[in-house]
């Protein structure tokens, strides 16, 4: 006998689950993606439209947990596949379509004619501009000319403090040493090397013993320099190694929310000199001094159409980027890595690559700031992103503002405190650049290729790979909300559900027909 749920008590019918987390927690189980982007597709040769969902691409469990276990999974991929490859990877560049050579004549005929103009170019410079954009449109890379360097000429000469580099003449290739053994065995080793910041004061299970003696302004702008260290590390381990060094990477963080970086090598070095590299590494960040608070408070400058931000007390103009940069004659921070450094050796095929491929992806799809396991930890993470808050983040940010400076590009409406970079978001605490890190030549395959193999192995598992696929056959738009044809999404997760099980039904069916076939069913 079915009880009438309207019957129960309220307590006990509040307790029952909702029909839409059931619905949505089935979607996770089957891998459907719980936040689907509708997209019409119109077919041109047909004439017919559907509305077919599109997976919404989340790298982090917090937004869609199957999309980003996807996500994870491509990256595993991606991973194993480069780390110790035994030939070398070849790119090269595909041949130039007749509209893309169109383009490029059209805009060398342009640049002639904006050369012979003289000083009314205006209208030109808007066609050339609009050309620059299609030519980028139509998938060609880099820029049609060579534009003067607006970067500004720094000694290149090393800091004293700084040790000496070793360098060795370069080779063209991006594979590492090869070791024979006695019996006659080739192996091909790379690394594991695991990278962390120095210290900022003494910690104890993940929190500063004394946060008013721990350094969180350096603390903070670590973070926010990691990646350009990062960059100087490569740039000084190709250097070192002497050929084109290939490595994937992951940016992570550390119990006490600093980020360190877990890189796998292809190739190997001694672990001496990985240390000595990293003990070399350093980064100097040259921007004006922001260590002296200007304006604050209610004392904020004010902006003026066509002259910029003003002094509210003096109406004179604060100094522009350029001319602050201009006045800069030592670096506002120096990077460098911490002490603690692990450099492993490692061979394809055995449990400790696997191993080390999982921990490069076990927090791919957690947000920075998902290891807060305690009041404490939480107490430590404000008080990092109020450290953060008013640190400039990039010559754009708002924040120099209340160092006297004018943004780069300033522009109206501008307030230190509410720049909308993700480096000052408190789920990135403070690290804005990509969490993974791939060189050009580590698999030889962007991402996006790698998701088109796995696309293609379910296809041909499932007999429909020899199906030719137009790309011009279909147009596709997204279908606006309210839209009286979209299902309500629970009913769209349930399709998706129920196509997820013929798949699996279909790919489970195949691969029995495979073990009967060479007799391993049995």
């Amino acid at each position: 006998m079915t009880t009438n749920h309207r019957s129960l008590p309220r307590a006990q019918r509040m307790a029952q689950p909702l029909a839409r987390a059931v619905v949505e927690e089935v979607a996770k189980q089957h891998g459907v993606c719980i936040r689907p982007v509708a997209l019409q597709r119109l077919d041109l040769h047909t004439g017919q439209a559907e509305i077919v969902d599109v997976p919404c691409g989340a790298t982090l469990e917090a937004v869609c947990p199957p999309c980003a276990t996807r996500n994870r999974h491509l990256r595993v991929a991606q991973c194993r596949e480069g780390w110790h490859l035994d030939h070398e990877p070849v790119i090269s560049p595909d041949q130039a379509d007749d509209e893309q050579r169109w383009l490029i004549e059209f805009r060398a005929d342009m640049q002639a004619k904006r050369d012979q103009a003289g000083q009314d170019t205006a209208e030109l410079d808007e066609i050339i501009a609009g050309l620059d954009a299609e030519i980028r449109a139509v998938g060609l890379r880099g820029t049609v000319l060579g534009r003067a360097s607006t970067k500004r000429a720094r000694s290149t000469r090393r800091r004293q403090d700084a040790p000496n580099l070793p360098k060795r003449r370069m080779t063209a290739t991006t594979l590492g040493r090869t070791f024979t053994s006695s019996d006659g065995k080739v192996y091909r080793p790379s690394l594991f090397v695991t990278l962390t910041l120095p210290s900022y004061g003494k910690i104890r299970d993940g929190v500063p013993v004394d946060p008013n003696t721990y350094d969180y302004r350096r603390a903070a702008r670590d973070a926010l320099h990691f990646a350009k260290l990062v960059d100087r590390f490569v740039q000084n381990l190709r250097r070192v190694a002497g050929y084109d060094v290939q490595y994937f990477a992951a940016v992570e963080p550390q119990k006490r929310l600093a980020p360190h970086l877990h890189m796998a090598i292809r190739g190997t070095l001694p672990r001496k000199e990985i240390k000595q590299i990293a003990a070399a590494t350093y980064h100097q960040v040259w921007w004006p001094p922001a260590d002296r608070v200007v304006f604050d408070g209610d004392h904020l400058p004010v902006w003026e159409n066509g002259a910029g931000y003003l002094d509210p007390a003096t109406g004179e103009v604060l100094p522009t980027w350029d001319q602050a940069l201009d006045a800069t004659d030592e670096p506002l921070h120096v990077l460098r890595f911490g002490d603690q450094i692990d450099v492993q050796g490692v061979l394809a095929g055995t449990p400790d690559a696997d191993q080390c491929i999982r921990y490069l992806s076990k927090y791919l799809t957690k947000s920075l700031s998902a290891s807060l396991d305690n009041q404490a930890q939480q107490e430590h993470a404000t008080r990092l992103t109020e450290a953060l808050r008013y640190e400039p983040c990039s010559p754009k940010c708002p924040n120099w503002l209340r160092y006297g400076v004018q943004p780069k590009n300033a522009k109206s409406g501008m307030t230190p405190g509410r720049c909308r970079s993700k480096a000052h978001r408190p789920d990135h605490l403070g690290h804005g650049g990509r969490r993974v890190l791939v060189s050009r030549k580590w698999s030889n395959k962007t991402l996006a290729e790698h998701k088109q193999d796995r696309r293609t192995w379910v296809l041909e598992a499932l007999g429909q790979a020899d199906q030719p696929t137009d790309p011009h056959r279909y147009v596709w738009k997204p279908v606006p909300a309210g839209d009286a044809n979209l299902p309500p999404l629970a009913v769209r997760l349930l399709r998706s559900v129920a196509e997820r099980q013929r798949w699996r039904a279909h790919l489970a069916q195949l691969q029995g027909q495979d073990l009967s076939a060479t007799g391993e069913a049995a």
